[in-house]
């Protein structure tokens, strides 16, 4: 059943925002806003012009309206549509192609007549493509014009391919992609080098002659570009800010890309809470305190009166009764995050005067040793995100196991495998008729600067990922028996950001849990993954989890979410803090770089253009600055983990 939107828009925000508490919330809202225009079209077979996009945003939406067609009768018969964009050159049968995209996820399962299908066409000679786009536009017009368009949002804040710098009065035209938006792209096209470097797609004057506009935005990484182009002046630089000049247009967002607006992050800057209808829970004043702290530059022990009421707090004044009041409250809630003990204590080892274990609160907090199971999407994540818990896990005693959820053969090189293959052809480890095959695949790899793909190569990739992950085991302490490579099929069935999880993948994931019936599952909660894989690999967890709801060992599990390629967690949301010494991070250092193909050439390393491994040590050496500049102590490096409840985390975390 679809949520309402929450929160009321504040003053802050140019444009209407609806907020979802999941992208399918949002999805199933918008197909319905098409549908009742379908409708409302069909009496006089009057034509319903519809403007579209492509991308992992709008999946939901589509495969909601094929539903409608195939349960409710919901026609297309009367549809007309456009589409926002496409690649050039590429042909239309490219599976990478936006044309081909549009028929396997809508297209072929609905009743549209194909000659009301437009995509720009990839295919069109040079000398021709200015005249192909002024007919792109001439169609539209001859349509009617569009009545209901739908948008995306890319990271740099471009809606099609109208990057930063697209004037407001740019028509359908050929662009030149942004690295950005390239980078994000790559896995499709087996990396950046391989990317198209341009795109057809329509202008931004085009879009917002559409007489009705949503776009939409799913996660947490489009959290800060949805801030900007509702909260933030128009300008060029995020093409979606020109949005706000059109009078019929919103968002629809789900909670995670909502986090990071006014009413959202800080809601006390718009009013009472109370008037809202939210209150000072504790992790709401954890928040506050936190922003004033860094807003103030002081200690949260050190915060006073004064400092409140400028700020607009005064309403946490009038509860606690003074700063003093306050700031303990908010100390204590900071302190209690710290432990050096993350998987819980050894009770017979456990002194009088010792550290209490917190913030352990399962059923199973007291149990020990533990089964502990880390989730890990890609070979490496489990390591970057929390390598030095991972040690500190073993040492301590527990029972530690770890999944890696998909092969990650898609991040090897052909150069790195080429290496490999060479090394044992040359070293006699491969039997004559290996040995030819290998021959053969040099030679291609020779003359074409790339190694043929095939299940074959895909499989050898594959097994170069699951050495290094031996190696890094080695280093924390973990034995090859408690390692699970799980290879969950939906990693190979199509290219990157259009992979969709299927039944056989949760059905993998659910074995897994109950064969292990861990008492702490640590996952990769890190969404802003550019190319969609920690996003699909949470889900399934989240799906296999629902599965096993009745079993007795989930009343008893506690689930913590890490950190560590792609984001980290602010300091108001941690509720676990790990502190390392100077040796266990030169471990965990260690442990990173026995994923040698991810060393110095890692093909998708997106827009942040570090090594893994100086990401996973700057983040938590600015996390570990950012408690110390709070007032507590001061430590190397700190990993963080959010905590949830199965039951919270089936319900509560917006995928």
């Amino acid at each position: 059943m679809t949520g309402p939107p929450t929160a009321t828009p504040s003053r802050f925000e140019h444009v209407p925002v609806a907020v979802y508490p999941s992208s399918a919330d949002g999805s199933r809202a918008v197909a319905r806003e098409i549908a009742a225009l379908l409708r409302a079209k069909r009496p006089g077979n009057r034509p319903a012009v519809l403007g579209l996009a492509t991308g992992s945003t709008p999946l939901s939406v589509y495969a909601e309206l094929v539903r409608m067609h195939r349960e409710e009768g919901l026609s297309f018969a009367n549809a007309i549509t456009f589409n926002l964009d496409e690649y050039y050159p590429i042909q239309p049968s490219d599976p990478r192609s936006y044309r081909h995209f549009m028929r396997e996820h809508l297209f072929d399962h609905i009743d549209i007549a194909p000659e009301n299908t437009h995509v720009p066409d990839g295919t069109v000679p040079v000398s021709s493509v200015d005249a192909h786009c002024r007919d792109y536009e001439g169609r539209i017009q001859a349509a009617g014009g569009i009545d209901f368009q739908i948008l995306g949002i890319g990271r740099t804040g471009h809606i099609g391919f109208n990057e930063p710098g697209s004037a407001r009065r740019s028509r359908t035209r050929v662009v030149n992609l942004d690295s950005i938006t390239r980078r994000d792209a790559s896995e499709d096209f087996g990396g950046e080098e391989n990317t198209p470097r341009r795109a057809i797609t329509m202008g931004v004057k085009t879009i917002l002659e559409a007489r009705s506009i949503v776009l939409m935005a799913w996660g947490q990484h489009k959290a800060g570009i949805v801030r900007a182009a509702t909260e933030g002046p128009v300008t060029p630089q995020v093409t979606a800010s020109f949005l706000q000049e059109h009078d019929n247009v919103h968002f629809v967002v789900d909670s995670a890309a909502a986090g990071a607006l006014t009413r959202h992050r800080t809601p006390w800057l718009i009013g009472a809470l109370g008037d809202q209808g939210l209150e000072w829970d504790p992790a709401m004043m954890r928040r506050a305190i936190i922003w004033l702290s860094q807003l103030r530059a002081k200690a949260v022990l050190k915060l006073t009166d004064d400092d409140y009421n400028e700020a607009g707090l005064q309403d946490l004044l009038r509860i606690h009764g003074s700063a003093y009041e306050v700031n303990l409250a908010g100390f204590y809630q900071l302190q209690h995050t710290i432990t050096g003990w993350p998987g819980g204590r050894d009770p017979k080892r456990t002194k009088p005067g010792d550290a209490p274990v917190r913030p352990l609160r399962s059923p199973s907090a007291g149990t020990f040793p533990k089964r502990i199971l880390v989730v890990s999407p890609h070979p490496d994540d489990d390591v970057i995100g929390m390598g030095g818990t991972l040690c500190r896990l073993v040492e301590h005693g527990h029972e530690v196991h770890i999944a890696y959820q998909v092969s990650g053969s898609n991040a090897v090189s052909d150069e790195a495998l080429a290496r490999d293959l060479r090394f044992a052809g040359d070293a006699g480890l491969t039997s004559r008729e290996t040995a030819e095959r290998l021959r053969s695949l040099f030679a291609a790899y020779e003359s074409a600067g790339s190694l043929p793909e095939t299940p074959e190569t895909a499989h050898w990739k594959g097994l170069v990922r699951r050495q290094e992950v031996l190696a890094a085991a080695r280093v924390c302490g973990v034995p090859s028996g408690r390692l699970h490579f799980l290879d969950l099929p939906f990693y190979h069935t199509s290219p990157g950001r259009r992979r969709q999880l299927g039944e056989k993948d949760v059905e993998i994931m659910r074995d897994l849990l109950g064969a292990v019936r861990p008492h702490l599952i640590y996952a990769a909660g890190d969404l802003d993954d550019p190319h969609g894989t920690h996003r699909l690999c949470l889900h399934a967890l989240r799906d296999a989890l629902a599965l096993s709801s009745g079993e007795a060992w989930v009343r008893e599990c506690e689930l913590w979410l890490y950190r560590g390629a792609w984001a980290e967690w602010s300091a108001d949301e941690i509720d676990l803090a790990v502190p390392l010494s100077p040796q266990e991070v030169l471990r965990r250092r260690r442990a990173i770089f026995c994923h040698e193909t991810q060393k110095d050439m890692a093909l998708f390393l997106g827009d942040d253009r570090r090594e893994f491994w100086q990401r996973s040590e700057d983040r938590s050496r600015r996390l570990a600055e950012t408690y110390n500049s709070l007032g507590l102590a001061e430590y190397e490096a700190i990993e963080a983990f959010k905590r949830y409840a199965p039951e919270e985390f089936l319900r509560d975390l917006p995928l």
